[in-house]
């Protein structure tokens, strides 16, 4: 899935999701928000940024803020792999690089198969969660990607980007 470009394709009743894993467990985003999905290259580190803020890398001569979403989503961060990718996607004021441990499919699911979380496991810690796919085989977590990434952290990362 090096370098690949993800293009939407409408359909009516139905979302089109990029599937990727995090600890084992796995998450979706819209594809609509995804730019593309790149194999893990170098990245230069920010000085005092949050924990999830893994630094910044060309994006063949565009810099891009980069995110650890096993970091920001509290989950176990081991090792990168070959696996590794970052699906870099476009908030509102710019793109923004997300570091994953695996990136599986796209997927259309349909919108009966797609559920609200219950009010136990959608608490504020877990607020960029929007939904869960119900799948034949796993339930795979919906991501909110405006959630995810506040308006004022892209803001704030495009300036160091800049």
């Amino acid at each position: 899935m090096a370098n690949e470009t993800v293009a939407p394709q409408d359909a009516h009743g139905e979302q089109q999701l990029v599937v990727f894993s995090l600890a084992e467990e796995f998450y979706a985003l819209d594809i609509q928000s995804v730019q593309e999905i790149v194999l893990m290259q170098p990245i230069t580190a920010i000085p005092d940024a949050d924990p999830w803020v893994e630094g910044i890398t060309n994006l063949r001569g565009r810099v891009v803020p980069v995110l650890d979403l096993r970091r920001r989503c509290n989950v176990t961060a081991n090792e990168y792999t070959a696996e590794t990718r970052i699906v870099v996607v476009s908030p509102a004021q710019g793109l923004v690089g997300l570091i994953v441990d695996s990136v599986s499919e796209v997927l259309r699911v349909p919108d009966d198969q797609i559920g609200e979380l219950s009010s136990i496991v959608g608490v504020e810690e877990n607020s960029y969660l929007s939904g869960v796919a119900r799948l034949e085989d796993r339930l795979v977590s919906l991501m909110d990607l405006d959630s995810l990434i506040p308006n004022a952290m892209v803001k704030e990362l495009a300036k160091v980007a800049a």
